[in-house]
């Protein structure tokens, strides 16, 4: 009978659900994991509910990045973040598929296997959606003078953002607001970022903006309509550089 290990869609649950599986010692056909809210029942599989705990989250990080590389820990950290429900099983398989191999840290070069070819795949997603946020994102002043970005993306990228912005606003308070996974990246003039949760919170209903940000919004928009040529508009690259799904959460574009 197969395990099948069920925790929740963070980094903290799937890395313990791997923590437990790994030390099961069972074998890539004898364990899986599932998550939370996406679980599909099966014949012949026993379901486990993951304790999760930092302790264990702790300990698979440190497993990957000394067996497997840091190169690897990055691939599989960003798979993690992807919105892909079987991404927790693949990230297992590729980890006992590596320790099989007599040189773990070269597991991410077996792409023939589908958990590690699954595992590159959605990566490579994280880190573009990641990539094209930091120059999509727009903050906005609010009356208290904090400066506030509110996104949708797919992936929950807001540790992949916010070493970016911490670095390039480090005197500013500022917060990046993900509005589909309901987090936080609060950030206090000259100290460390920190990230939050909060799905009961109905912050854009109370967000009141300062009028030098009202009165900067409008020459921006100004701006960019007096500079566009309507004859030579394409649409469809204009789609290719910026995709429509970024578009409601630019100021631009509202």
């Amino acid at each position: 009978m197969k395990t099948i290990y069920v925790c929740s869609d963070t980094v903290t649950g799937i890395f313990s659900g791997i923590y437990d599986a790994w030390k099961s010692r069972k074998g890539e056909d004898e364990c899986g994991i599932a998550l939370r809210g996406f679980l599909e029942p099966r014949l012949f599989c026993d379901y486990v509910e993951v304790e999760e705990t930092e302790h264990k989250a702790i300990a698979v990080e440190a497993l990957i990045r000394k067996h497997l590389g840091q190169n690897a820990y990055w691939d599989i950290y960003h798979a993690v973040l992807s919105a892909d429900k079987e991404k927790a099983d693949a990230v297992l398989g590729t980890m006992l598929a590596a320790r099989k191999l007599p040189d773990s840290t070269r597991i991410m070069e077996y792409l023939s296997h589908p958990k590690v070819e699954k595992v590159f795949e959605l990566s490579r997603n994280v880190g573009g959606e990641a990539h094209s946020l930091k120059g999509f994102l727009r903050f906005q002043e609010l009356a208290n003078g904090v400066l506030y970005a509110g996104i949708t993306p797919k992936s929950q990228v807001l540790t992949c953002l916010a070493p970016h912005f911490a670095d390039r606003l480090s005197l500013e308070n500022w917060m990046i607001h993900d509005k589909t996974h309901h987090m936080f990246v609060v950030h206090e003039s000259g100290k460390k970022w920190i990230l939050l949760w909060d799905e009961q919170c109905k912050i854009e209903e109370n967000l009141t903006f300062s009028e030098r940000e009202k009165e900067f919004e409008k020459l921006w928009k100004g701006f960019c309509k007096t500079i566009s040529i309507p004859s030579r508009e394409n649409p469809k690259c204009q789609r290719l550089h910026l995709p429509l799904r970024f578009r409601p959460d630019m100021v631009e574009f509202r």
